[in-house]
Parts: structure tokens; sequence; C-alpha cells
């Protein structure tokens, strides 16, 4: 009885012992741990962020200054206040610009009158002209016919005397008389050729009459120049927006912007808060990632509770080399009721959303170990055994990475804190200097940070 006990017991050790040598040949190698940290594969969205820093902007700001010097006397709004175009934002002292209109206008009507005399004077030369031209015209036609009558009874004086019928008295008076006839026609031919040299003294006329009628346009010319020049006087909004700086006082003495060499007094700023901007500086090794159009997520150090949206609007073409470092300026527009809050000139923390998938397989990076053969997970099973199983990852914001394959739903995997790992740290993003060695280990503390933050979503906490 007691050998069968013994035989019984020897069979159920060597089953024992043969289950368990055939065990790793039928499942991958398992081992039973106790105690260890662990977190659950669930489906969630990631973001690859792009974090840089910047400041906010308006859509538009305007330097007011004026086009005219002198004094003011009026200015009716100060830093904070709303304006609208063509409001009075500044009036200057008018007295010397008043008087030059005045004389301006002084200039007007005495170039003009002078005008109307040369166009007066034109008028009674070209009138007297056309009654000398006509006069001279009948004293031409009458002394040729005078002359032609003359020479007619000459010639039959001549005949008749030939003939014994008249005297050599009547024939040389005859003569004498043609003569003289001959000669007034003569006269008259001379003083029509005199009425081209009167033509000519009425075409200066005519050029005195240009030349007043040209100083009568500078005249009206100055005029509006002193009509300007005493508008310019006062200076008025050139759209809505809010006073941003004022940098004079009433009874201050300005120069111009226009005919000062050093620019002319600033009198106020205008910023045009209907848009609202934040200019980032984006380091040249992550301008790839940045699209138009992508989203961004904004803080600020004035409002630690408030979350600004925005949308990159623009991005430099050239980047800007400050001690070899290479930044890019990218434009954010902030979008979203709270933007109001934001005001010019604060800096601004900003997180641009480069990639983003939703419904996807995350593991914290806790979970990653990296070896030669690639990533790998320790995954738990249900009866507290550990099976080392590879991955295929997709995107990785340093916290949380995708599982693209090797992971299912549901399923529990090994936390390794303190030996987070990575693919960045794997392909030698980190050097082994000190420095960046502080640097790997604070963003070992973001991981384990915000993959606590994962936990508890995961928990439902």
């Amino acid at each position: 009885m007691k050998r069968r006990i013994i035989l019984a017991g020897l069979a159920v050790l060597g089953g024992a012992l043969v289950f368990l040598w055939l065990k790793p040949f039928s499942s991958p190698k398992e081992e039973r741990v106790e105690g260890l940290a662990s977190a659950r594969i669930e489906r969630g969205s990631i973001q690859v962020t792009v974090a840089c820093t910047g400041k906010v902007v308006s859509n538009q700001d305007v330097e007011i200054k004026s086009k005219a010097s002198g004094e003011i006397k009026k200015l009716p709004f100060d830093v904070s206040d709303p304006v609208r175009a063509g409001d009075l934002l500044v009036e200057l002292d008018p007295s010397d610009e008043q008087r030059n209109l005045e004389k301006a206008q002084a200039a007007l009507d005495a170039a003009t009158s002078q005008l109307n005399n040369a166009r007066q004077d034109l008028a009674i030369a070209e009138n007297q002209l056309l009654t000398t031209k006509l006069n001279i015209e009948a004293e031409i036609s009458s002394a040729k016919a005078t002359w032609e009558d003359a020479e007619n009874k000459a010639r039959r004086e001549e005949q008749l005397y030939r003939k014994k019928l008249s005297s050599q008295e009547m024939m040389d008076s005859q003569r004498a008389e043609a003569a003289r006839a001959k000669a007034a026609y003569e006269k008259a031919l001379v003083k029509q050729e005199e009425l081209k040299t009167k033509e000519m003294e009425l075409e200066l006329r005519r050029q005195a009459v240009r030349l007043e009628e040209s100083r009568v346009r500078a005249a009206k010319v100055d005029l509006e120049i002193a009509k300007q020049r005493l508008a310019d006087t006062r200076i008025l909004s050139p759209m809505n927006g809010i006073v941003t700086a004022r940098d004079v006082q009433i009874g201050q003495i300005i120069s111009s912007g226009i005919n000062n060499i050093g620019g002319g007094t600033t009198i106020l700023t205008i910023s045009d808060l209907s848009r609202i901007f934040v200019i980032a500086s984006v380091d040249e090794s992550d301008i790839g990632k940045i699209k138009l159009g992508q989203k961004a997520k904004i803080t600020v150090d004035s409002y630690p509770d408030e979350l600004f949206s925005g949308q990159v609007v623009q991005i430099a073409t050239r980047g800007v080399n400050i001690s070899n470092v290479v930044t890019f300026e990218v434009k954010i527009e902030v979008v979203g009721k709270n933007k109001s809050l934001l005001k010019p000139e604060m800096t601004a923390n900003v997180q641009i959303i480069a990639m983003e998938k939703a419904g996807v397989l995350l593991i914290p990076n806790e979970a990653v170990e990296f070896s030669s053969e690639g990533p790998k997970a320790q995954v738990i099973w249900p009866d507290g055994k550990i099976e080392s199983r590879s991955l295929t990852l997709g995107l990785d914001n340093g916290e949380v990475a995708e599982v693209i394959a090797g992971l299912r739903e549901g399923e529990k995997v090994c936390l390794h804190s303190g030996q987070v790992q990575s693919r960045w740290s794997k392909s030698g993003k980190y050097s082994s200097s000190s420095s960046q060695g502080e640097q790997h280990k604070g963003e070992q503390q973001s991981e384990r940070d915000g993959f606590a933050a994962f936990r508890r979503r995961s928990k439902g906490e």
C-alpha cells in the first residue's frame, strides 16, 4: 500500500515536470510578476505639436503725425480710449495758417484783376486792328480807282493832243494827275504792310493774357495749398481703433512729419484690435511641419486658466539668424470670443498642432522599450503573466504614441518608471552632454507627468 502511494506521487511529479517542460514551446515566454505599475490600451486622440513662443500684436498699428507744425490746442483722446474713423484727434493753433490763407486769397484776387485788364487790352487792340484794316482796304480800293481813272484821262489827252484838239499844257496836267493818283495808291499799299506789324503787336498782347492766366492758376494752387495747410491743423482718425499710446500734451509744440528731417513728432498710436495675431518664432528644425491653416493652442501668463484658439495664416519665407540660431516668423490669428482679453506685446506660449489623429490605439511612452529589434511592450495577461511583444508605432507626442500593430484595445502593459525611452532618444536627437542630459531628464519628468494625466483619464477620474 505504501509503495503504491509513493508510485502515485512520483507519477504526479513527473507529469508536472513534463507540463512545465512543454509549456515554453506552446506559448511566448511568460513570467508572473507581482506589484507592477500598468496601463490599459485604449482608443483616443493624439496630437503632435510644435511648441514656440511669440508676442501678441494687433491687426494694424498707425502712428499719428501731423503734416503741419504748431502748438497743440485740443487733444481729446487718451490711452485706451476708443476712436472711430473721422474723429478729431488733435487740433493745432490755426492762426499762422489762417493768415497764409488770406494772403494767398489776396494774391489770387490781384492776379485775376491783372488778367482781366490784359484781356480788355487785347479786345481793344483786336477791334482797333480790325477797324484799321477795313479803312486801309477801303483806301487802297479808292486810290486804285482814282489812279486808273487818271491814267485813262491822260491817255485820252495824249490822243487829243496828237489830233491837235488839245494843248500841251492840258496833256501835261493829266499826266501829273495820273502820277499823283499812282503815288496815293502805292502809299495805301504801304499802310497795308504796316498792318502786319500791328498784328504782331496783337500777338504779344495775347501772350500777355496767357501769362496772366498762368499767374492766376498758380495763385489758385497757392490758395488750395493754404487751405490744405489750414485743414492739416485738424488731424482726424484714419480708422476705427483704440488709442494705445499718447506721446504729447496740450500746449506742446510739435514738428511736421513732412518738412522735418527727423520724421516729425509722433502724437498718438492707434491700434486696430478687430483682429488679434500672435507672431511666433519657430525653430528651423520644426518649420517644415508648419502649414497654413493649422490650428494652434495659445496661453499667456496674464490668464493662466484661459486657453485661446488660433490658426496659422502666414509663414515667413526667409528666416532670421540670431547667434547662429535660425528661426522663422509664423503669424497666427487668434479666434474665439475670449481674444479680446489679449493685449498687444503680451508674451504668448503657442502649441501649433502639426498632426492629429482621433480614434487610434494609444500607449504611454513609459510602456515602450526600444532595442535593436525595434519597439516592444510587456503585455500583462489576465492571469498576471507577462508577454514581450513587438510593436509598430505611429505618431508620438512625447507622452503617448499611436499603436499601429502589436496591441489590442483593452490590453494592459507594464510601465517602466524611471526608464522612459523614445524613438527620438534612440535616434540620437539628444547627445550625451551634461546640459542636454539634464534637458532629457526634464523631458522624462514631463512624460511621466503627462502619462499620469493619461492614466487618470483612462480610469475615468
